[in-house]
């Protein structure tokens, strides 16, 4: 920051809500009085054109209603403005003024005021030309060495330069190499164009090459231009910047020596007339416009920079002579002689402060007040830090990453979930089948007993559930005085009746598992009284669940034991409902007052069916990788015929295709059909990775039961088994899993300290195959039989002793089952939050959701 500021000759504010550049802003002698005072002139992008002509009566004195000399609306953005000898016959000066598509030449004469309202200004029409193409900006100059009058070049938003003899058109040439516009200058020592390309380099055209090369109106060659009359558009020189550019400028004594000024975005470039580098100067600030002038008696160019920390600064060459502080950003910037004051500073900002300036030594009045000096007083100083150590201590103390409310109702989320499905389902796009699909609403209260700014709630459910909506923001008035950031957590249970049925029961199944209790059978009806199809008593011990999509699943009671066997022809398919029938239980003997009621699973862990799961679930992510793959290489190759093609079609001279338009509509056809695969895979991917949740579920849950393991051990299980909510490519189930449960192993599970010294991969990449990973997982359960304990440290207690036998026989359920059903090959173990199907049901359903 400047120690002074930049001292305030005039100012004013122009219009509401406009916008100006760089090209808005010019100083000169427009109305060609006799006193050869400057006027500001200054055009809008609303299509405002004003004339001043400062004149306060003291120093810092804002805009007078004389002071604005013309103000007319020509109805299109103006884009830029210059003062020259534009019209033929005359060498008075007149005003261009440049729009979009149109450029046109006025004359400005003054007229003095014979009241208070001061002189003003007539502006009339000489001329007007309508462009074909989009102007960017222009220059200009006497181009080609014409006196007494100057030419104008506009250069367009497609790279063609059109020149104009004042009132005719001359010519248009394009730019080679075009992509976008960059500033334009014109060099009247060398008689060249200078430009900055898009390819972040310097070029100079000279006005002879530009007038002799090919028309750029004409599109075709004609038989003079085949018999040589027209010539390419050659560059004369280049320079490479290696930045964009802001602004050009042309600066000459005499026309033995002239530089050229480059600004680009991190640099400020001198450039002789055939494009060595004088010298350049890194900025540490981001420019935002420069005007380079000569100091006649100092016999160097200085040069001003604004930059967007409403800084002005001034350089002779690469030295910094001056800083001053404007009160806005720079936009333009120019230097001219206003009521007899010379080398006034005009500066405008892109929203319309205008300001006129001179470079001054007053420094600002502002002092910082005294300190109030007083000894320090240690032993306070002791005890006060004692106090924050001891407040840091009891913070440090509570755990969890997040600090807790001080009371437990300071923040509440409550979820009631509606007993009846929505009168109209919600779920108007999703078919299942011939199965109509509802829907049911759910409404969430958010208490609070202290002062929020900003609560966030987010409501999750598992697939194939969707939601209607699933985030809101609630803004509040009154800020949080200490601003800590808690989190509340609320799960809800769905009705079971959202995505499944009653159905038939059926005898037999694939798949069956059996789940002992301590108590007495209980009905059944009594369980689920909302799937009874029929009144009569047979329900009581037996009971079909019909999925959305078609999956089938039986649930029998048996009359002699304690027992209840869910079986289904789809293994992933048993975990909803297992989870649904022992959360029921539970809650059942809780009404009954029974305290001690427990379930139990004493057959053998049914890893041979959840080991096909995760085998036919990587089969498919090996498939999309291949399939992406073979369609990378695909698009390669359609992409190298197209260039092939092209460069056939460009050729002057015709030369057959050689069959690649018929190699390139085969391989068109080909990517299609690997996107469509890999679209497909895709589908599959996700279908068979929620089958595989599900299993997963049904596996934590039977171990639960065989182990009778805590809250905190069945956490821990879910943690290993479930770490992903989305399988990618990159990241993906079968890794993730292996390194979680390789860690258990390694730690809580261990069997000797050479275990635990084992270093595990840190990298997690796709296997090879499932080997490994299957490998762990019966690790895991034979070292959960032996006894250990699941822990998140290793120095845990000493291991659990109760050892469960594997291998256990299926045992007979109910009367009504035929005695000669099969024994189970294996037992399977889900947990509560899957349904599954196969397509088109849906693949898995949970019913449960999280609110936070």
């Amino acid at each position: 920051m400047s120690l002074f500021k930049a001292r305030d000759w005039w100012s004013t504010i122009l219009g509401d809500k406009e916008e100006f550049d760089q090209g808005c802003l010019c100083l000169a002698n427009v109305d060609n009085s006799g006193n050869g005072q400057d006027k500001i002139i200054v055009g809008s992008f609303m299509g405002y054109l004003r004339i001043f002509s400062p004149h306060p009566a003291k120093t810092g004195d804002g805009a007078q209603a004389e002071d604005l000399l013309l103000e007319v609306d020509l109805r299109d953005p103006v884009l830029q403005v210059e003062v020259g000898k534009f019209v033929s016959g005359t060498e008075m000066l007149h005003l261009a003024v440049l729009h979009s598509r149109k450029l046109c030449v006025y004359s400005v004469s003054g007229t003095l005021g014979n009241v208070e309202h001061g002189n003003q200004c007539q502006m009339k029409l000489m001329y007007e030309h309508n462009l074909q193409r989009t102007a960017c900006n222009m220059t200009y100059g006497s181009f080609g060495g014409v006196k007494g009058r100057d030419l104008i070049c506009i250069q367009s938003m497609d790279g063609m330069l059109m020149v104009f003899e004042q009132e005719s058109y001359a010519f248009g040439r394009f730019l080679p190499g075009f992509l976008l516009p960059g500033p334009l200058a014109y060099s009247s020592r060398t008689d060249s164009f200078l430009t900055v390309s898009s390819c972040q380099q310097v070029e100079s055209y000279k006005y002879q090459v530009l007038a002799f090369a090919t028309d750029a109106d004409k599109r075709q060659e004609t038989e003079q231009q085949k018999l040589g009359s027209g010539k390419r558009l050659v560059v004369d020189w280049t320079l490479n910047i290696g930045e964009q550019a802001l602004d050009i400028c042309i600066v000459s004594f005499n026309q033995s020596a002239s530089s050229v000024f480059v600004l680009g975005e991190r640099n400020f470039f001198c450039l002789k007339d055939n494009g060595q580098i004088r010298f350049m100067k890194k900025l540490d600030w981001s420019p935002s416009c420069f005007l380079p002038y000569c100091s006649v008696s100092e016999g160097t160019i200085n040069t001003l920079i604004g930059n967007h920390n409403n800084m002005l600064h001034i350089y002779q060459d690469v030295t910094l002579k001056w800083a001053t502080q404007l009160p806005h950003i720079p936009v333009a910037v120019r230097v001219g002689c206003l009521h007899d004051l010379k080398g006034v500073i005009v500066t405008l900002s892109d929203d319309g402060h205008l300001q006129c300036s001179y470079l001054g030594t007053d420094p600002s009045l502002f002092q910082a007040p005294n300190v109030q000096s007083r000894e320090l007083n240690y032993d306070e100083l002791d005890v006060e830090m004692k106090e924050l150590q001891k407040i840091i201590k009891d913070v440090n103390k509570s755990q969890g990453v997040w600090p807790m409310t001080e009371r437990e109702d300071d923040l509440n989320v409550s979820v009631v979930v509606s007993p009846n499905f929505d009168s109209v389902s919600q779920a108007t796009d999703v078919e299942v089948g011939t199965d109509l699909v509802p829907s049911v609403t759910v409404k969430v209260t958010l208490q609070n007993r202290v002062i929020l700014q900003k609560a966030k709630l987010s409501v999750y459910v598992q697939p194939p559930l969707e939601l209607t909506c699933d985030q809101f923001t609630f803004q509040f008035m009154n800020r949080n005085p200490d601003g800590i950031l808690r989190v509340i957590q609320c799960k809800f249970r769905l009705p079971l009746k959202l995505i499944c049925l009653p159905g038939q029961p059926s005898k037999t199944a694939s798949h069956k598992i059996t789940i002992d209790t301590n108590k007495s059978p209980v009905s059944l009806l009594s369980l689920f009284p909302g799937f009874a199809s029929q009144s009569d008593d047979d329900q009581v011990n037996v009971m079909g669940f019909h999925f959305l999509g078609g999956a089938r699943i039986t649930v029998l009671a048996s009359k002699t034991s304690q027992r209840y066997r869910i079986q289904s022809e789809q293994f992933e398919d048993l975990w909803l409902i297992t989870n649904e029938l022992i959360l029921r239980l539970q809650e059942y003997f809780e009404k009954q007052g029974v305290k001690d009621f427990a379930c139990s699973f004493s057959g053998s862990i049914p890893l041979q069916e959840y080991f096909e799961l995760i085998d036919h679930h990587f089969e498919l992510r090996i498939n999309g990788e291949k399939l992406e793959e073979l369609l990378s290489e695909r698009a390669v190759q359609f992409r190298a015929i197209q260039r092939r093609l092209l460069a056939r079609f460009k050729d002057k001279t015709p030369a057959p295709l050689q069959h690649l338009d018929t190699l390139l509509d085969g391989t068109y056809k080909q990517v299609i059909a690997l996107a469509d695969a890999v679209e497909e895979n895709q589908g599959n991917l996700f279908q068979s990775f929620t089958r595989l949740k599900s299993a997963t579920h049904l596996v934590i849950l039977l171990i639960a039961l065989w182990q009778k393991l805590s809250a905190d051990q069945v956490a821990i299980l879910e943690a290993a088994f479930l770490p992903l909510q989305e399988d990618t490519q990159e990241l993906g189930w079968e890794e993730t899993v292996d390194a979680a449960i390789s860690h258990l192993l390694k730690t809580c599970l261990s069997k000797s300290s050479k275990e635990q010294a084992m270093n595990l991969n840190s990298q997690l990449n796709i296997p090879k195959d499932t080997s490994q990973l299957k490998k762990h997982i019966t690790l895991l359960c034979d070292r959960l039989a032996k006894g250990g304990r699941l822990c998140l440290s290793t120095d845990a207690a000493a291991p659990q002793t109760m050892v469960m036998p594997g291998g256990c026989t299926t045992i007979p359920e109910s009367d009504l089952e035929e005695r000669s059903v099969e024994q189970d090959s294996t037992e399977l173990f889900t947990n509560h939050r899957h349904l599954t199907a196969e397509t088109p049901r849906p693949e898995v359903s949970p019913l449960q959701g999280v609110s936070e």
